[in-house]
């Protein structure tokens, strides 16, 4: 299989994946107190554990690809997935609830940060900004899929259920990553460049990239990890708390690659990423305070994956070939640095306030400092070496 397009749509499929079981705590949140005795800020601890692995492996993730190759590494992370997901789903035990978690999030780190460097082997000067728009639209499916499908499970066959249903669709792309995937004809030539050092300058401007793609994904975590409970709270029920709330992430797959094409066609990607980030916490600070349930949620479908494209593209800027590597380590370990406290954070904040819409005010914060954190990486963009 040496079709590329082909190629990216098996590297969908099986990330797809990684987001499923993600949400899978989140979409049956409101099951899982009563079930263990917990309340929202542990559930939150819960939802953000499966990044804590990120904060260690993502800076060495580019190095076990390399030992061990890019297929072996997506397979043993889907296998750590796997492994995770049944241990949660065959005990009832709070702990082992953790540690299930926290392996399985460790597989999700390693398979996101190889897949990465996958297309990018794959489609390095071909249609690279369309290809990973279309790879990152596969994290607002699998959530969206996720919120459709899982709450029904959980709700009619209980939280086993829900976990099994998850560790199935991982076997499913184990299974099909095992028998179709081969790397490109080149891989040996870029696997075989030297690394080099980060200079100060573009390290910075890394790190700014990953405080701005954590923040983001924090605010955008708060409408599908906490939005579901906010609407329950309201009195919706479960199943259609899960739908609607998913109906703003399939609308965000479109946004995605729309914003995307915005930002190249208007050759403004900060302007782009600025006004999406603005629009989104506006509509964020409303849906709790407005009968507009449906209305409002559409909208935010509509805008919220518009900076996406942008801000993937900014660690592009000032990273050359041979500084991809560790500058890519260093852009994963921000942002699932953010993403773990995150979850965290709203759910000590909902437990504080005695409800789950004070998570959306909270995300809409985050939303808006991105923009000045663009601020800062504009201005050392513009001084950082190129990227070539």
């Amino acid at each position: 299989m040496q079709n590329r397009w082909t190629i990216l749509t098996v590297l969908f499929t099986v990330r797809l994946t990684m987001a499923f079981q993600f949400q899978s705590v989140a979409a049956v949140a409101p099951l899982l107190g009563p079930a263990f005795g917990v309340g929202l800020a542990d559930v939150g601890t819960l939802i953000g554990l499966y990044f804590a692995p990120g904060v260690v492996l993502a800076l060495p993730g580019g190095a076990i690809g390399r030992m061990f190759g890019d297929k072996r590494t997506v397979l043993a992370a889907l296998l750590l997935m796997l492994i995770g997901g049944l241990g949660m789903a065959l005990s009832h035990s709070w702990s082992v609830q953790i540690a299930g978690r926290l392996v399985s999030g460790a597989g999700g780190v390693m398979l996101n940060v190889q897949m990465t460097k996958i297309v990018a082997d794959w489609f390095a000067g071909k249609e690279i900004a369309t290809a990973m728009a279309i790879f990152v639209n596969s994290w607002p499916a699998g959530i969206a899929l996720s919120l459709l499908a899982l709450p029904v499970i959980g709700s009619d066959r209980g939280i086993e259920a829900v976990y099994l249903a998850v560790a199935a669709v991982i076997a499913a792309a184990l299974v099909l990553f095992a028998l179709t995937y081969q790397p490109p004809a080149n891989v040996a030539s870029v696997a075989a460049m030297p690394s080099a050092r980060l200079d100060r300058r573009a390290a910075t401007a890394v790190v700014t990239a990953g405080l701005i793609w954590g923040l983001f994904n924090i605010g955008f975590a708060m409408i599908f990890s906490f939005g579901p409970t906010m609407l329950v709270e309201h009195g919706w029920s479960i199943t259609a708390a899960g739908s609607v709330i998913s109906s703003a992430l399939w609308l965000g797959v479109a946004s995605v690659p729309l914003g995307g094409l915005l930002a190249d066609r208007s050759r403004r990607p900060s302007l782009v990423l600025t006004v999406g980030c603005i629009l989104s916490a506006m509509l964020m600070v409303a849906l709790p305070r407005s009968d507009a349930v449906i209305p409002i949620i559409v909208a935010l479908g509509m805008v919220f994956g518009l900076p996406a494209g942008p801000m993937m593209s900014l660690p592009a800027r000032v990273l050359r070939p041979e500084t991809r590597a560790i500058g890519m380590g260093i852009f994963y370990t921000l942002y699932y640095g953010t993403m773990m406290l995150g979850p965290a954070v709203g759910g000590a904040l909902a437990k504080w306030t005695g409800s789950a819409a004070i998570t959306l005010d909270f995300g809409a914060v985050l939303l808006l400092v991105c923009p000045v954190l663009l601020l800062g990486f504009d201005r050392i963009s513009r001084v950082a070496p190129a990227a070539t």
